[in-house]
């Protein structure tokens, strides 16, 4: 079953122009990473810095591979120093009855 995740998160609007090729870098892995079927990203029209990503992963499992190998050697230090905050997370399994 389709797995979806929202992550929203803030950077700083000082360093913006720093962090999105950085945070690009990051999403280009996690789009070759096995399971991944889709990530968009969205930012709010009157705040740049605000930012949601879509993922989307064939199983909930694939994705917790993901989420250990992210919190281990593939962690995002990197992005660390752009962020306004920490991330927010939410998890929605597709549900084709509606």
């Amino acid at each position: 079953m389709s797995h979806v995740v929202f992550v929203e998160f803030w950077l700083k609007s000082s360093s913006l122009d720093e962090a999105l090729p950085v945070l690009h870098d990051a999403l280009v892995a996690t789009r070759a990473f096995d399971g991944c079927v889709q990530v968009d990203v969205l930012a709010e029209s009157d705040d740049p810095a605000h930012l949601f990503v879509v993922e989307q992963w064939s199983t909930p499992e694939h994705r917790a591979v993901y989420r250990a190998w992210r919190a281990g050697e593939g962690a995002l230090t990197q992005l660390a120093p752009f962020l306004a905050g920490p991330p927010v997370s939410d998890k929605y399994a597709h549900n084709p009855a509606i």
